[in-house]
């Protein structure tokens, strides 16, 4: 019964803080990524990728992860079909403000990202 409970308080604990982590990297979404990307997630189509409902953001997580990490993905890219060829420029990011923003995009729009992206996790992604 005691190990029940403390997986249900651990489970809890997690949920809270990924719920967190993810009205964090709202707010950091609203300040810097939605001028190209949109209130809604969609982008522009052609110019600025979508993120909402992204087949590449899933397909390609660490390569996504990195963009934001780093700036750009260079060369062309295809997401839900459509060709995209503009390099996100280096938002100058803290590793935890990387893992804020991740965790709402991979959690807004319909997109649904059972795990969390730690701090921990973003610092050691090369």
């Amino acid at each position: 019964m005691r190990l029940i409970v403390l997986l249900l308080f651990s489970t809890f604990i997690f949920s809270q803080e990924k719920d967190e982590s993810i009205q964090r990297g709202k707010l950091l979404y609203q300040d810097l990524c939605l001028r190209c990307h949109m209130p809604d997630g969609k982008g522009v189509e052609g110019i600025y990728p979508p993120l909402a409902k992204s087949d590449f953001l899933f397909k390609h997580l660490k390569e996504s992860i990195l963009a934001v990490k780093q700036g750009g993905i260079e060369g062309e890219i295809i997401v839900n079909g459509v060709k995209y060829n503009t390099q996100m420029e280096d938002m100058g990011l803290y590793e935890d403000e990387v893992a804020d923003v991740l965790n709402y995009i991979l959690n807004s729009w319909g997109n649904k990202y059972d795990k969390t992206i730690t701090e921990e996790y973003i610092k050691n992604l090369k």
